[in-house]
């Protein structure tokens, strides 16, 4: 006896806001009589059989998703392999990308995703469904890399690299060699992360690049130009990331991020006066009030005002917005360093002798690390002086003159030294 599939999912999406169980039922039912029941109808019925179990297979992942239940999810796309056989190999890949996509709002679901990945690649393998596969590879090198697994991301991209040069399939490889960057700038090794981004825009100049994927390549041109202190490269590609992903209607993550990267980049060019008037712009302008924007704004009046206090102050009120993001991190460190740094200069710049108690108290920070980062400035040659440990003071001298003496000296002396080299050849010959 045939089914009513439809009538079921129409069913299910009647009670799934009141009764999320009974829709559950539901979906699982469509999911068992689609299998039973396909033998025994004609084409037509099949194939909207089939429709209906592609239905229910989203519904049923969306439901989990919403429940936040990542176990559950897991086996959705593990049940699903039934129905990918019967069907087209690209409707498999939107299919299996569109429920792993659910993760995303599901916390604390890193595990789960990555053994249901590998579960799923070696299913690819197994069933030689070789794009599919490098699809499901690279997310799970994306997972890697979130949670800074960096060595087995590098494996699981190098012998997919391999792999993907051999069939020039020039849009995976663009990812993944963006993927490699990224990998790269983790471990803090800029050379191979510039290298790796080339590679990844040479693929990119050879095929229609994606508006997303074009997005993401400016913002890590943009992340590499920061790390040189390039902060007007930096900004323009950032500004390039941010107008693509504005025009495609991205209001979320990847919009603000690029936004917080371009106020990072006035900030760190010391125009914090600019933050204001960048958040007037039409494209900007709607992210003005949330937090993460706020954030950046508190920084930037801080900075504007060198104070210092006011610099830890937000980066304590707002500590998930400004540290969550490494780039941000360690860019507001540095400016923190410099900030500290002119800070003490100015207090003790007029005295010859000062306290370094004293120091640490008008700049509001412990003794023991304004004593370790006036023996850094001592030692960078920023300023002239010793710290007095015995009697606790910070002795400042006046500016060496530079003696200019000694590179004339060093000329003439090897001057010297060739007409003694001349004397003795021809004294050679004469002999």
């Amino acid at each position: 006896m045939s089914v009513d599939t439809s009538s079921l999912i129409s069913q299910a999406e009647g009670v799934v806001s009141t009764n999320p169980a009974q829709a559950e039922a539901l979906y699982q039912q469509v999911l068992a009589a689609s299998s039973a029941s396909s033998s025994n109808t004609d084409p037509t019925v099949q194939a909207q059989i089939l429709r209906d179990q592609e239905t229910a297979l989203v519904k049923l992942g969306e439901l989990y998703r919403d429940q936040k239940n990542a176990a559950a999810l897991s086996k959705v796309i593990t049940q699903s392999r039934a129905f990918m056989s019967s069907t087209a190999k690209a409707k498999t890949a939107k299919l299996i990308r569109t429920l792993l996509d659910f993760f995303t709002s599901i916390p604390n679901s890193q595990d789960v995703q990555k053994q249901t990945l590998v579960d799923n690649i070696a299913w690819a393998k197994a069933e030689k469904r070789i794009f599919l596969k490098h699809s499901l590879e690279t997310r799970l090198a994306g997972l890697y890399l979130d949670a800074q697994q960096f060595r087995p991301a590098l494996t699981l991209v190098d012998t997919l690299l391999q792999e993907l040069k051999r069939l020039d399939d020039k849009l995976i490889l663009t990812e993944v060699h963006l993927l490699e960057s990224k990998i790269y700038r983790g471990t803090g090794n800029l050379a191979k992360s510039k290298a790796a981004l080339t590679s990844a825009r040479t693929a990119a100049n050879s095929i229609y690049c994606p508006p997303p994927l074009q997005a993401a390549l400016d913002l890590q041109s943009g992340i590499l130009h920061a790390e040189d202190k390039d902060y007007t490269t930096a900004y323009s590609y950032f500004y390039e990331a941010f107008e693509n992903q504005s025009s495609q209607g991205d209001s979320g993550e990847g919009a603000l991020r690029s936004l917080k990267y371009m106020l990072l980049c006035k900030i760190m060019l010391n125009l914090p006066e600019d933050v204001t008037s960048l958040l007037t712009i039409k494209l900007a302008a709607k992210y003005a009030q949330l937090r993460d924007v706020e954030s950046m704004r508190a920084i930037a009046r801080a900075h504007q005002n060198r104070n210092l206090a006011d610099f830890e102050k937000a980066l304590r009120e707002y500590k998930d917005e400004l540290s969550s993001d490494p780039t941000i991190r360690s860019h507001l460190a540095a400016l923190y360093d410099t900030l500290l740094q002119q800070n003490l200069l100015r207090i003790f710049e007029p005295y010859s002798v000062v306290e370094i108690a004293h120091v640490a108290e008008l700049v509001g920070q412990e003794r023991q690390g304004v004593e370790a980062k006036l023996s850094q400035m001592i030692l960078d040659k920023v300023f002239n002086g010793v710290l007095d440990q015995g009697r606790g003071c910070l002795l400042v001298f006046d500016p060496q003159e530079v003696d200019n003496m000694y590179g004339p000296a060093i000329e003439t002396l090897e001057e010297v030294g060739k007409v003694v080299q001349s004397l003795y050849a021809k004294t050679v010959k004469i002999a």
